[in-house]
């Protein structure tokens, strides 16, 4: 049954987390896998917040960081997601996935390789479908998102945000300088467009929108010049900040008909 089917998740930030979510709520076996430290910006819907915290809960499911295969069928056990921090895939030949999916969103070719698993699925640019992955998703907003691939290749990153309300790059926070990130504001919090949400190395991040804060990475956090570390939606929807996205929950879908397409052949 397709049900007892072992699904690796490569990546556990807000789009990896809506397809492990909507796997889960499909009752797959589904394993995350993430880096030692993760910047997640949308850390409310971001199952890799477990890496800090021990769990993370999204709408319900919930995720559990563990050490081994034990951990991990000991999460199985107590229908919770399985989080280990494994950013080399080295769990791969301990768990024998039936599916793994990157869901990183790198952009680029990370060393993903058809043969990983039965079934190889990328999000996102960087990937062939036929190559280096059996099937690639798109993940650019508008007509094509969440379109499987069987050839080919998704649509090349234009570095431009995904449009909100008519807002693109306004509604993205980024980083002046390298520094620690600090901020007094939490997630869900309203701000005002000219306002002073944050600073690094003593230089203010003004926000450009008025909107809540929907996504905002750790305080305290070191970042790079130019790093996204935070996320103002313009619509100003508090339950917005709790609830997976229309994108990542598409990308979800995407990937569930991807695997439906293998193995319901």
């Amino acid at each position: 049954m397709t049900r007892d089917l072992v699904v690796m998740v490569k990546g556990a930030g807000e789009m990896a987390s809506g397809v492990a979510w909507r796997l889960a709520k499909s009752h797959f076996k589904v394993v995350l896998t993430e880096i030692q430290r993760p910047l997640a910006v949308r850390r409310a819907v971001s199952f890799c917040e477990a890496v800090y915290d021990g769990q993370k809960q999204v709408e319900g499911v919930s995720a559990l960081l563990v050490e081994n295969v034990e951990g991990v069928r000991a999460a199985w056990s107590q229908k919770a997601i399985p989080l280990i921090v494994d950013p080399e895939l080295k769990m791969v030949p301990h768990l024998v996935p039936d599916v793994l999916v990157e869901a990183t969103l790198c952009k680029r070719d990370s060393g993903l390789n058809i043969d990983d698993a039965p079934l190889v699925v990328a999000l996102g640019p960087g990937f062939e479908a036929g190559s280096n992955a059996d099937l690639v998703i798109e993940t650019k907003r508008g007509h094509h998102l969440g379109r499987v691939y069987e050839e080919g290749q998704a649509i090349a990153n234009t570095g431009v945000p995904g449009e909100i309300e008519g807002k693109t790059w306004e509604r993205v926070l980024r980083s002046p300088a390298d520094g620690i990130f600090q901020t007094g504001f939490q997630l869900g919090d309203m701000v005002g467009e000219g306002q002073a949400i944050a600073e690094v190395d003593g230089e203010p991040i003004i926000a450009k929108v008025t909107g809540n804060l929907r996504g905002l990475i750790r305080p305290n956090t070191w970042v790079s010049s130019g790093l996204k570390v935070g996320d103002i939606d313009p619509r100003g929807q508090e339950a917005y900040v709790e609830t997976i996205s229309e994108k990542a929950r598409t990308l979800g879908g995407a990937v569930l008909e991807a695997i439906l397409r293998r193995y319901n052949n």
